[in-house]
């Protein structure tokens, strides 16, 4: 066993990705990754494949693991270690009335979010918890202990010792205080209908268990907080990912409860929180901007850099799948503005411009919640891809923009909290940096102002 590698595991929706990476530089020794199923109810046994697959012969060179997983996945395991039926995982949107119901008995959306960080929705375990109650009762009394993805993943890497969590994860459960920084379990009670065990909460660098093959074990923690750990995001940073949603996400020091619902109140892989706002449309957008044009990405990114700021006034609202930032379920894409000089590359632009100014509802939500200003954006996924979305972002941001180089930064993320609890240090390693570029321009405040005024006109017509 090589006592200078450390393993990160990333046990996403679609895949389980796994990095070999060297516990003090951070270099990237080796990689691999196994699809998962599809579907929004997956049998977990399927992720223990995945792992096996990526990651088995990683562990007899790795001095310590970790493991990143897909946030809010309920496993509910029978009084036997066994799951009573399939895991229901974020996306899995059946529980939305049960998660008004929460929100109610919990005093409203502010009083919610005061509880447990976040005004609850259907994505948070507790909501599937009291699905799981009131539509298979019989499922629901068998339930004796839920865990989340990564922890039930942990857990199977010990040997199935002790269950344990971390505060990370466990702050998107809809169970946990963000404030208090412990479970709340009369709440997890209330929604599955009886006491229920959950796993013991673990410190950011604790060491909870040991593999077969002697790597030690660190407490892991869910995939957001892994990425913000990977990227190393520091005071005034905001990570946007454009994938097929949008994220913004940002480091701070003091808890978030942001009763409107635009901000989840996560707590970090490090101590310190982790408020995130989502959108429902993220890369798709730039699809449906290609595929309308009848062309490819390339060419479609060849057009919108031919135009100029602004589009000539051509202004799109990119909810094409309804919006979230902000809550206008039941929305639609409109495109206002256009003329008919409106050319080729002024439409373009255009959707990449709602894109990013999307984004920017996003990050402006952080900044309200939170006080604290943003400094410079990292941008990161599908979407950071396109050269017109790198170099019009901080137009519309009207801060720097770095793209970090490609990378599995969950992954990175697991690996490096596997390194810091391999070291028993106070605060984890520091990485050499991966390479990024970075991009700045005049900020044209103008183009949001404008967006801003069609966003707000357009709110009755949902």
């Amino acid at each position: 066993m090589g006592t200078d590698y450390v393993l990160g595991i990333d046990s996403s929706t679609q895949s389980c990705k796994a990095v070999l990476v060297n516990a003090e530089t951070g270099e990237l020794v080796d990689e691999r990754r196994q699809s998962h199923p599809e579907g929004t109810q997956v049998d977990p046994a399927r992720w223990l494949d995945a792992m096996e697959a990526s990651a088995g012969e990683f562990l007899d060179r790795a001095a310590a693991v970790a493991v990143a997983g897909q946030q809010h996945g309920m496993v509910a395991l029978d009084a036997m270690g066994e799951p009573v039926r399939d895991a229901m995982l974020w996306n899995d949107t059946s529980s939305a009335s049960q998660a008004r119901d929460l929100v109610a008995e919990l005093g409203g959306p502010q009083g919610c979010a005061d509880a447990v960080g976040s005004v609850m929705v259907a994505s948070l375990t507790a909501s599937k918890l009291r699905w799981l109650q009131e539509s298979e009762p019989e499922n629901a009394k068998r339930t004796r202990n839920v865990l989340l993805p990564h922890d039930y993943l942990s857990w199977h890497l010990g040997g199935r010792a002790e269950m344990t969590t971390d505060h990370g994860d466990a702050s998107g459960t809809g169970y946990y205080s963000t404030s208090r920084r412990e479970f709340l379990p009369e709440v997890a009670a209330a929604a599955l209908g009886h006491a229920v065990g959950l796993p013991r909460l673990a410190e950011v660098n604790e060491i909870v268990g040991t593999t077969r093959n002697g790597a030690k074990i660190a407490a892991g923690t869910g995939d957001n907080m892994a990425a913000a750990l990977g990227l190393d995001l520091g005071p005034g940073d905001v990570c946007v990912s454009i994938g097929t949603s949008g994220v913004a996400s940002s480091v701070v020091d003091a808890s978030v409860h942001d009763g409107s619902g635009l901000v989840t109140g996560f707590v970090d892989a490090t101590g310190r929180y982790l408020p995130l706002a989502c959108t429902l449309n993220g890369a798709p957008v730039l699809d449906f901007g290609a595929r309308i044009l009848g062309v490819d990405h390339a060419e479609f990114t060849r057009l919108a850099m031919g135009a100029d700021q602004g589009s000539g006034g051509a202004v799109l609202l990119p909810y094409l799948g309804g919006e979230r930032t902000p809550n206008r379920p039941n929305a639609s894409g409109l495109m206002h503005g256009i003329r008919a000089t409106t050319s080729r590359e002024q439409f373009a632009r255009s959707i990449v411009e709602g894109l990013l100014c999307s984004m920017k509802d996003a990050v402006q939500a952080l900044e309200n919640a939170t006080g604290v200003a943003t400094g410079r954006i990292l941008l990161i996924g599908g979407g950071a891809q396109s050269e017109a979305v790198r170099n019009i972002a901080p137009e519309i941001f009207g801060v720097a923009v770095d793209v970090p180089a490609t990378a599995e930064y969950v992954a990175r993320g697991a690996a490096r909290q596997a390194a810091w609890a391999l070291s028993g240090q106070a605060h984890p390693p520091v990485w050499k940096s991966l390479e990024s570029r970075r991009y700045e321009a005049a900020r044209r405040p103008e183009i949001y102002e404008r967006y801003a005024t069609v966003r707000d006109a357009t709110e009755s017509w949902d």
